[in-house]
């Protein structure tokens, strides 16, 4: 398959972009029209029930949850065997997932938790730190090499029990960060309890992500399927099995977590043991979404190939260099580029490896002074073309490429800045910034449309 052969079936599939440009594949990237109606088609032609209960539409309802769950580890590489799948509403309910477990486990064993975070992360994973008493921001990729190659200075101490999480992917950005830090901490910290936490929202929407090897995976990865398919708005937390022991102690149970509850005259209940994810499924799953899901995988590979996502991550990465390219080369008369671009310096668009299909960046005049973000993307939307501007939930990179300062930022909100109701420009700097994010069905078309929107209006 080929990169052209997207629009082949762009119209076709995707009616819902006709005389649109859609550029906020990083929100959420869009659903195939076949989708929708297979999906629909599979709900009228069968009778599923309550996979909680016994009757044969239920039965049947539960066998094939179970069998999307398995074709769901196996997208990502990941061996049944080796790995489970928690389904959750989200990515960032994957997180708090995770979270609610260690700090149940950490009481159950008197045993501190130690958070370290890196500065790329979306604010759900920033917010772990609010339920530990010692954490840490990585302030650079140096400083977690640093971390790993020291065996845990600066890090969890004997006797604590140690979280690390970073993202797979820059939402802001688009820089992708190491994949081999999971395996690297579990070789160095051999004796110590620090488990890893990838947020792979960003990176898993247009990259193969490859959990082959239990050796070097994560201990747990979050992510969100309507960011790879557009459809269903479900999410998945993949379980390493040698790391399940500490998401066992969690206190709180729901319906269908348990095999028998005591409720008068005492406190007891029996835990099921089957799985981790009949452990920790509070409640009827979403299971009309997961048999979307089912069919998400099936348009998936029926459009983009057999290894659709090998397809989309080359597919993405050309298109990301194409506008990285172009917007650099705008300039104005007096040769000042149209675009301040905030990326990493080590940033190769058409690198997949270190660099996805996402580009941070905020309009300047010919006098050097900028455009506000959500002016340029209330511009972009009155033609049609759609973006996110703002600072992303993404705190750190904000602080880092936008350079503000803690006490900065405290003394703008004191000043009235909000995220919800931004000031755009405050002490001589964005607070903000226009984001633009290409998907699997993306095209030059859609590249060169923003390129010339861009140097009509403000060239």
């Amino acid at each position: 398959m080929q990169p052209d052969d997207v629009e082949d079936f762009r119209d076709r599939e995707y009616p819902q972009l006709k005389g649109k440009t859609y550029l906020d594949h990083g929100g959420t990237t869009l659903y195939a029209k076949s989708l929708v109606e297979e999906f629909s088609a599979d709900l009228i032609s069968n009778l599923y029930g309550n996979p909680h209960s016994a009757s044969t539409p239920s039965a049947i309802a539960g066998h094939r949850v179970d069998t999307v769950r398995e074709r769901a580890l196996r997208f990502f590489n990941a061996d049944p065997e080796d790995f489970d799948l928690v389904f959750v509403a989200n990515a960032t309910a994957a997180i708090k997932l995770v979270i609610d477990c260690f700090k149940d486990h950490a009481s159950a064993s008197n045993t501190p938790v130690w958070y370290g975070y890196h500065r790329d992360a979306h604010t759900s994973l920033v917010g772990v730190r609010e339920s530990t008493k010692m954490h840490r921001c990585f302030t650079s990729d140096e400083e977690v090499d640093i971390w790993i190659n020291s065996g845990g200075l600066g890090g969890p101490r004997a006797r604590q029990l140690g979280l690390f999480a970073y993202p797979g992917q820059s939402n802001m950005t688009g820089r992708r960060l190491p994949l081999s830090w999971p395996g690297r901490i579990r070789k160095s910290f051999h004796k110590a309890a620090t488990y890893t936490l990838l947020d792979a929202a960003a990176l898993a929407s247009t990259a193969p992500l490859d959990l082959t090897d239990p050796a070097t995976a994560p201990d747990f990865v979050a992510l969100s399927f309507y960011k790879i398919f557009g459809f269903p708005n479900i999410g998945a937390l993949i379980v390493r099995k040698d790391s399940a022991h500490v998401l066992e102690s969690r206190r709180y149970f729901g319906g269908g977590t348990v095999e028998m509850v005591v409720s008068i005259n005492d406190t007891w209940h029996a835990k099921k043991d089957t799985s981790i994810h009949d452990r920790l499924e509070d409640g009827t799953l979403p299971f009309h979404s997961i048999f979307a899901l089912d069919h998400a995988m099936n348009v998936h590979e029926r459009l983009y190939g057999p290894n659709p996502m090998k397809f989309i991550s080359h597919h993405t990465a050309q298109l990301g260099r194409r506008l990285f390219e172009g917007l650099s080369a705008l300039k104005h008369a007096n040769g000042l580029p149209l675009a301040r671009i905030y990326k990493d310096d080590n940033a190769i668009y058409g690198d997949p490896s270190v660099q996805g299909a996402t580009i941070a960046f905020n309009v300047q005049r010919a006098d050097g002074n900028l455009v506000g973000f959500e002016d340029v993307e209330e511009a972009a939307d009155e033609r049609n073309i759609f973006v996110r501007s703002g600072s992303l939930c993404n705190p750190g990179g904000v602080a880092t490429y936008l350079h503000w300062s803690s006490t900065e930022m405290k003394a703008a909100f004191a000043a009235g800045h909000r995220c919800t109701n931004p000031t755009q420009i405050m002490l001589g700097k964005p607070t903000g910034v226009v984001r633009v994010s290409l998907g699997a069905m993306s095209t030059a078309s859609d590249v060169n449309i923003l390129l010339r929107f861009l140097e009509e209006v403000y060239v």
